[in-house]
């Protein structure tokens, strides 16, 4: 159960909020319409549908059955993001200690911080919003998972908090590509540090 408000007040359409048992050739379709548009999504301007359904070979009637508008083409995107983001956690932890996992898992949050901000940008104020508060508790479960496991042996400071680490990482999506590429790892660095056990 997770501690963070995760509330979704419906704007994301139904199509975005799941979607039962998809024929293969159906959900080959899907799958190929998310990659093409998180492709699409950081080139400038704003996302044209029918540019998706180019890049992916398929004809916007497909895409349109999917995804009856761009926001909930963009909507599910930034979900699958989230999803990926949170299921690294226990992922990383299986096979590296905890403060390597935690490491690995925000060199993860910087591409993920990324596609927030330009997705964010495209798409209207409720929308975002919504999808904010929805991946809040997620993504400060997936690291409590991680901050729990340090403190658990002894390498991560006992007063780290999950909310401490979502505050202080949340500034990511505001940089521009240039300082994401230059100054994120060191400052990711800085904040793994600043968690390790004195």
């Amino acid at each position: 159960m997770s501690v963070y408000s995760d509330d979704l007040s419906g704007q994301v359409s139904a199509s975005v909020k799941g979607a039962g048992t998809r024929r293969s050739d159906a959900q080959r379709n899907r799958d190929r319409i998310l990659r093409a548009a998180r492709e699409l999504v950081r080139e400038p301007g704003e996302l044209k549908l029918n540019a998706v359904a180019k890049a992916c070979g398929i004809g916007q009637g497909t895409l349109y059955r999917h995804f009856p508008t761009r926001e909930d083409l963009l909507a599910e995107v930034y979900r699958r993001d989230v999803e990926n983001l949170v299921d690294a956690a226990p992922r990383l932890l299986a096979t590296n200690q905890p403060l390597d996992a935690l490491a690995e898992w925000f060199d993860q949050v910087a591409t993920y911080a990324r596609l927030k901000r330009d997705i964010f940008a495209a798409v209207e104020a409720a929308t975002w919003q919504d999808l904010a508060a929805h991946s809040r508790g997620p993504i400060g479960d997936a690291v409590e998972l991680l901050l729990a496991a340090g403190r658990a042996n002894n390498t991560i400071r006992p007063d780290a908090e999950a909310r401490d680490v979502i505050i202080l990482i949340s500034w990511l999506s505001r940089l521009d590509d240039t300082e994401l590429d230059t100054r994120a790892p060191r400052l990711l660095s800085i904040l793994i540090n600043g968690l390790r056990t004195a």
